[in-house]
């Protein structure tokens, strides 16, 4: 008898100790939210609350050598590097960041481009914000003025660039480009199932901690 209750009492411990982590996640994510300088939208608070749900997690690309990282969580700011590996010689492009900011108006979308040695690429900081409310998975972000004519002007068609992130918490993360219709756009998706190590820091960004 004491035999059994001693191990029911080890694993009621072992249990415990697992829901440490997740409840300690959960208070981190609702103290940004608390800590945010714009209110948004029932829609898309809800989309930010499931980005911060992958704070601090890495992710691979469904069908490509790529991976994701919910690198870097603040109140109003959410830094998620994407890193491109090349499957003939295994090295890694570590240029890109995708940058998503709570603003007033609703939700803002920004790629931040830099070379190996930290400085910004010519093409760097475009995206756009949300011109409606969206879902709670899906966010749309049309070219803003900066995009269409200071990166139209050196990258054809870019003015007509549409952004859309899909989001199925638990199953899939997608990002989407297009310039005509979604039927025909470029699609990146991520496996939210099966995380795995987080990459070493994206190109300008090694010295900044994550914060998660």
């Amino acid at each position: 008898m004491r035999k059994s209750l001693t191990s029911c009492l080890a694993a009621t411990l072992v249990l415990a100790a697992l829901a440490i982590a997740p409840a300690q996640e959960a208070h981190a994510q609702q103290e940004l939210l608390a800590q945010s300088q714009h209110e948004l939208a029932p829609e898309q608070d809800a989309f930010w609350s499931s980005i911060l749900e992958l704070c601090g997690k890495a992710f691979e690309r469904i069908d490509a050598m790529y991976v994701m990282h919910v690198r870097q969580c603040f109140p109003d700011e959410i830094r998620i590097p994407v890193h491109v590996g090349d499957p003939e010689d295994g090295s890694w492009n570590r240029s890109r960041t995708w940058i998503l900011t709570r603003t007033a108006e609703g939700i803002r979308l920004k790629h931040d481009h830099r070379y190996p040695d930290g400085s910004e690429e010519e093409v760097t900081q475009y995206g756009g914000d949300t011109d409606e409310v969206g879902t709670a998975n899906i966010q749309t972000f049309p070219a803003d003025e900066f995009t269409r004519e200071f990166i139209g002007a050196r990258v054809r068609g870019a003015e007509n660039n549409i952004w859309r992130m899909e989001i199925t918490p638990g199953e899939v993360f997608a990002y989407r480009l297009t310039r005509t219709t979604f039927d025909r756009a470029l699609r990146w998706a991520f496996d939210l199932t099966n995380p795995v190590d987080p990459p070493p820091a994206p190109w300008g960004y090694e010295d900044t901690r994550p914060t998660h």
